[in-house]
């Protein structure tokens, strides 16, 4: 070897750093987790190479996280997790992405491959864990596969429907090491073999546009339903151009709210049950026939209900059987859709008969309920403080605040008071009903949209999943303020009979309670945020003013009544 080799040798790159290169050049720059055995270098190389890895408390938050950042950016979240108990806790976030059809990916420490079956540290075998929840899984054996393995699991996690993607990298191979010449090597040569053929968004079949224009021309009683798979396609443009150059009534899941504002003159949410049970041809983008739209079966939908089912899997369309599908990008659809009207235009016109029964039946149950929320009820039910909620998100104005909502009750009287302007400022439960993702949440939504205000209206039971993460928001100075429903437990304490209340435990609080008022405003404050106590109107009004002028981590503790609301919310036949 020469005396300058000598001298200068060839720099070397360790797996975790190879790691970190690849997920740089693979378009992430943020990252969700928790450190530890053996991935703590990792973290530490991905920041020092531009990448924000937001540290969490728990993996479950963190992955629910990575999911929502998914859906916020149209990139995907990616979580990184330690071994075995880690890689578990983690799959929280990832059954969440896949049920809810965002793309995540979820990258784990394993154990040393020299010891398997051996008993090593946090030892498991996490491909066939996440097996269930994971559209597409990689393990980087050798340091030489990871740059394909990391692009592999990024673009998957696009590809089609969205979805969660595993990866992989046992401990030996996050401390092989190559040149540095050669690593460069191997990512160009995985770059230039990535096949981005199968991201692309499928080819639309135009006769099915013309059909399902047809179907809405003749139809009587047309409904435009659209979904949180509209709004992850940006389509808000197109749908606007198609509901108001059509004149047919719209009709949003409860997170494509905001696609089209929820004052837009023909939205039929308020008119919910009328819209769906007279319909006779329904356009359904981006939503699928599952329990939040009853299966699209009778009683609640009409019979004979002619479904254009619009989605981006063609599996989905296959399962549903409606009477005309299209498999295709929402945006892509609906585009095309407005374009063949264009040629021959149709407008219903406001005075005809199915829209002016939307609209009477819509002014008349908003009046309904106006006159419920005019009502200051103290102790505080659950309408009074949604109203005051609802007038100062309002009254922030634009960018409109990101709302997070989660809870039975809460979320079920949110989803009806609380009013969403704008697209993709609304996140809940979702698909799969998942509480605790309120805090999850609240994180990505901020620092996706480090602009805005992102607003966490949460009941008690809900907040209580992932209350410590109250701690990162304060770490990390997010303009994030939670606003938590007190009522004492879950759906609001002990709801039992007396007759209920026997046996050797009977002494024992109910499973449903909590203690009673818990100052959870001053968990926060431990912390160094501020927090607030509201039981009143003009003190819920003052907090929220001085919150919201702030834009710093809060914690507003407002106690309601516990005999407020109903055990499961709207779901008590499932309880």
């Amino acid at each position: 070897m020469a005396d300058a080799d000598l001298k200068n040798p060839p720099k070397v790159v360790d797996g975790n750093t190879l790691v970190a290169m690849c997920l740089s050049r693979g378009g992430v720059d943020k990252m969700f987790g928790v450190v530890g055995i053996p991935v703590t270098s990792l973290a530490n190389r991905a920041v020092a190479l531009g990448v924000r890895f937001i540290a969490f408390h728990n993996e479950q938050s963190a992955g629910y996280a990575a999911s929502a950042y998914g859906y916020l950016t149209r990139r995907p979240g990616v979580l990184l997790t330690v071994s075995g108990p880690g890689c578990v806790h983690g799959l929280a976030g990832l059954s969440n992405a896949a049920a809810n059809g965002w793309p995540m990916v979820m990258i784990s420490g394993s154990s040393d491959q020299s010891f398997t079956g051996r008993g090593d540290f946090q030892e498991l075998d996490q491909i066939a864990a996440v097996k269930p929840f994971s559209k597409f899984s990689a393990k980087a054996t050798d340091i030489t596969e990871i740059p394909t393995s990391v692009f592999s699991v990024i673009d998957w996690a696009v590809a089609g429907r969205p979805g969660g993607t595993y990866l992989d990298i046992p401990s030996d191979v996050l401390h092989q090491t190559v040149d540095e010449s050669q690593a460069q090597k191997l990512i160009t040569e995985a770059l230039n073999s990535r096949n981005k053929d199968f991201i692309e968004n499928p080819r639309i079949n135009y006769s099915e546009i013309q059909k399902a224009v047809e179907l809405l021309r003749t139809a009587q009683r047309p409904l435009i339903v659209f979904g949180k798979g509209a709004a992850y396609a940006r389509a808000e443009n197109e749908l606007t151009k198609l509901v108001e150059s059509t004149g047919i009534p719209f009709l949003p899941t409860p997170m494509g709210k905001g696609l089209l504002p929820d004052t837009h003159e023909l939205a039929a949410t308020a008119a919910r049950s009328l819209a769906i049970g007279k319909c006779d041809v329904a356009l359904v983008v981006g939503a699928r026939l599952n329990w939040l739209l009853h299966f699209g079966k009778a009683p609640k939908w009409s019979k004979d209900v002619k479904f254009i089912l619009v989605d981006i899997s063609k599996e989905e369309i296959e399962l549903r059987k409606p009477f005309l599908g299209i498999v295709g990008d929402a945006k892509d659809v609906i585009g095309l859709l407005h374009k063949e009207i264009k040629d021959d235009p149709f407008c219903l016109g406001k005075t005809h008969p199915w829209v002016e029964a939307i609209r009477n039946k819509t002014k008349d149950n908003v009046a309904k309920m106006e006159v419920q929320l005019a009502k200051d009820v103290v102790p505080f039910n659950f309408m009074t403080p949604m109203r005051i909620i609802r007038d100062a998100i309002l009254g922030v104005g634009g960018p409109a605040p990101i709302l997070v909502s989660e809870g039975a009750n809460t979320m079920d009287v949110g989803r009806a008071v609380l009013v969403q302007t704008e697209p993709r400022t609304r996140l809940d439960a979702g698909t799969w009903g998942t509480m605790g993702i309120g805090l999850g949440y609240c994180i990505a939504a901020a620092v996706a949209s480090p602009d805005r205000l992102v607003v966490a209206v949460e009941g008690d039971s809900g907040f209580g999943f992932s209350a410590m993460e109250v701690e990162t928001l304060v770490r990390y100075q997010l303009p994030v303020v939670v606003i938590v429903f007190n009522n004492g437990g879950v759906y609001g304490g002990d709801r039992r009979n007396p007759e209920e209340i026997t046996g050797p435990y009977k002494d024992d609080p109910a499973p449903t309670s909590f203690v009673p008022g818990a100052a959870y405003h001053l968990l926060l404050e431990a912390f160094g945020g501020k927090g607030y106590l509201a039981a009143t109107p003009d003190e819920l009004k003052s907090a929220l003013a001085e919150s919201f002028s702030a834009k710093k981590p809060s914690v507003i503790n407002v106690t309601i009544d516990p005999y407020a609301g109903a055990e499961s919310g709207r779901m008590q036949h499932k309880n």
